[in-house]
């Protein structure tokens, strides 16, 4: 408990203090994300000021959290000494409640509530308002050049952050060329993202993790595990770190395609809908199936007839026991396979995550 306030010469101490209170302009509340550069307030809080006894600077916070946190990591806004009110926009209200913990897309519950300080020690909070609320998600992309593409800033790859909450990933193969890159937030060398680690480091194994800055000029390249494969990057730039770890990898092998000795490797595409895609000439006189780390262990096909082994979702492709995928007439297709990520972590290639995939196939 704080003590009573009372003033003796130059000594003052505060009383438990009274809160203030905290009020919003809507308590409902749908997020357009057609109106994300528009500056108009479309949210307002408004306080009453705390009181600790005295005539006292006063620091109040907006603090915003998902219920399920309890407060244990709120996002925060400063407001200015004095200052009674804080609007919000429809970019920095998503945003604030992004980086709290809400689904983009989904309507849920939000707190919201008002810490008044005095010093470091001594705080009072406000009540608490639950906001119904519906964000969406706020998508950004990043570009990754490297010795994979030449370092070309024309024909870069790219890492996602498809909440908007600082943290970017992508997979992204490490040719046999080399494993060093760079993270660009424009398509030019301006500005980047290196590291503060001067390589080469021991580098080996299927994973690592190491400090990154961003900078305008200097900085050592990122780099991956020394072996070449598929791996997923992950670049937080909140903590100013990356991650780079193998990921169990996708191909196409048939005599539809280059033959049933021939692997035609897919690529990633880091939009957020986790597809492996290939454009590729395919025949009708032959068939394919689609399969994991180059290996047999797990392979997926057409679902068999009903009641026979393999037989799975319709227009899905099923592991293992399963039919080969037929091809209706010649021509160039896009082959996309959609299946959650996965870590590699042994030989033969571990269990995939989901026994069932979709796809699409679409001639050109």
């Amino acid at each position: 408990m704080l003590s009573a306030c009372k003033k003796d010469g130059a000594v003052i101490t505060a009383t438990n203090g009274t809160p203030g209170v905290l009020s919003a302009s809507a308590t409902t509340l749908v997020l357009n994300n057609t109106k994300l550069t528009d500056p108009t307030i479309v949210e307002t809080f408004t306080l009453t000021q705390a009181s600790f006894g005295y005539n006292a600077a006063i620091s109040n916070t907006l603090q915003i959290d998902a219920p399920s946190d309890n407060w244990a990591n709120p996002y925060t806004v400063s407001i200015g000494v004095n200052v009674l009110t804080q609007g919000f926009n429809t970019n920095d209200f998503n945003n604030a409640l992004l980086k709290a913990g809400m689904k983009g897309n989904v309507t849920a519950t939000v707190n919201v509530r008002l810490k008044s300080a005095i010093g470091v020690n001594t705080f009072i909070y406000s009540n608490v308002l639950a906001l119904t609320v519906t964000p969406f998600n706020l998508k950004s992309w990043l570009y990754v050049v490297g010795n994979f593409n030449g370092y070309s800033t024309s024909t870069p790859d790219s890492l996602l952050s498809s909440t908007g909450n600082g943290i970017y990933t992508g997979i992204i193969n490490f040719t046999s060329a080399g494993n060093r890159f760079l993270v660009l937030p424009a398509k030019n060398y301006n500005n980047k993202y290196a590291t503060v680690t001067n390589p080469p480091v021991p580098n080996t194994g299927t994973s690592i993790t190491y400090a990154t800055e961003y900078v305008t000029g200097g900085g050592n390249d990122l780099y991956a595990p020394s072996t070449p494969g598929n791996y997923l990057i992950t670049l937080n730039t909140n903590s100013n770190t990356v991650t780079v770890a193998a990921v169990d990898y996708f191909t196409i092998i048939g005599d539809a395609a280059q033959g049933w000795g021939t692997d035609v490797p897919m690529k990633y595409i880091n939009d957020g809908n986790g597809g492996w895609s290939a454009t590729l000439p395919l025949v009708s006189s032959g068939q394919f199936k689609v399969r994991e780390d180059v290996d047999w262990t797990w392979s997926w096909g057409v679902p068999k007839a009903a009641g026979a082994d393999g037989f799975g979702v319709a227009n899905t492709l099923n592991d293992n026991n399963n039919n080969n995928i037929p091809v209706a007439v010649n021509g160039t297709y896009v082959m996309t396979f959609f299946t959650p990520i996965t870590l590699y972590t042994t030989t033969p290639p571990p269990a995939p995550a989901s026994t069932t995939a979709t796809y699409s196939l679409v001639k050109q």
